[in-house]
């Protein structure tokens, strides 16, 4: 997205979890390696072929690349007067409004993200499968969620939860 009019409302993806996995590692690889370095116990296979360590320093490249893939991908949700685009740095992704079955916005009981149980689910007209907002990865997750309860305005609103957020749409077409 270019240009955005004045009325746009953008949440960036949070990296935090990213961030604080990858300090872990590095601390976790600078006191494994001062813990050798300071210390030479017989036991322990030489500093130059220790499997623990070569782990650890996996663990750290490992979290460096998501991060810095993360970071590129540049994910943002994006709510207009009349759409909502899923931004990504290589698409976009747009929904209109008048394109959605329904909606939910309530509690997800497996997955806890960022202390908060919140889920809003899309059933659109033309696919089977549900899209999934999750409030807890987004910044300024009480703004996002009064965003939706806009949106549910326009949008028809289901209220109870399904039995399983994996139900596919058929099965729900028959409930209702």
């Amino acid at each position: 997205m270019d240009s955005l009019p004045p009325d746009a409302k953008v949440f960036k993806y949070k990296l935090d979890f990213y961030y604080i996995q990858t300090i872990f590692y590095l601390v976790a690889l600078l006191l494994w390696a001062g813990f050798r370095g300071t210390f030479s116990l017989p036991m322990l296979p030489p500093m130059q072929i220790d499997p623990i360590l070569y782990i650890i320093i996996l663990f750290v490249l490992v979290s460096l690349v998501t991060v810095i893939l993360n970071k590129l991908r540049d994910r943002k949700l994006i709510i207009l007067q009349d759409r909502m685009v899923f931004h990504q740095k290589s698409r976009d992704r747009e929904i209109l409004f008048s394109d959605i079955e329904w909606m939910y916005i309530g509690r997800e009981k497996t997955v806890q993200t960022a202390g908060r149980f919140q889920v809003i689910l899309f059933k659109l007209k033309e696919r089977l499968r549900l899209i999934r907002i999750r409030v807890g990865r987004y910044e300024r997750e009480d703004e996002l969620l009064a965003e939706m309860e806009r949106m549910s305005e326009i949008v028809p609103k289901i209220k109870r939860p399904l039995q399983s957020f994996r139900t596919t749409a058929r099965t729900i077409q028959q409930i209702f």
